[in-house]
């Protein structure tokens, strides 16, 4: 069995996929198949998450691109700013995976298919669409592990966004 144990981000040419879930790329721990069929055990640091794009190595020396799978999906899209922004408010209360974005139509928030908060969107205001997407929700304010306030700043995660100002 192909081992991976690492990412990678060196120049060197993909030479195989995986892809998976959005699920099955919060495993640290996983048996799968590369896109070819061959077996790897997946041994990554506890609290990996894996992205689309991302590469990892392989003990054979080989580079491995995660492809996220195409998911069932629930898209929603609000009347107004404020109306998503509270749709986005209800669906972060009870801890859900939330991709946000915007296309040619407008800003839309995706979640996992789940008819109930199917059923909360709607009763929000908003407009909901069933589909087939990759999901790629947003990685969450302590994404870079638990840390307590008060702690020094250099043992806390990465932000998940950088802000850049114009000087």
């Amino acid at each position: 069995m192909l081992l991976i144990e690492q990412m990678y981000e060196g120049d060197d040419a993909t030479t195989k996929t995986l892809t998976l879930s959005y699920d099955k790329r919060t495993k640290s721990r996983l048996r799968t198949k590369l896109d070819s069929g061959e077996v790897v055990g997946l041994f990554l640091p506890r609290g990996t998450v894996l992205r689309g794009g991302q590469r990892l190595l392989a003990s054979d020396g080989g580079v491995v691109e995660v492809v996220s799978a195409s998911e069932a999906l629930v898209e929603a899209r609000c009347a107004t700013l404020l109306d998503l922004t509270r749709a986005a408010y209800h669906l972060g209360n009870r801890h859900v995976a939330v991709e946000v974005g915007q296309d040619a139509q407008g800003n839309w928030l995706r979640i996992a298919a789940d008819h109930v908060l199917e059923e909360m969107l709607l009763g929000l205001g908003c407009e909901v669409l069933a589909i087939e997407a990759p999901f790629e929700p947003e990685s969450g304010a302590y994404s870079g592990g638990h840390h307590h306030h008060g702690e020094p700043s250099e043992r806390r995660g990465p932000k998940i966004h950088e802000y850049r100002h114009n000087a």
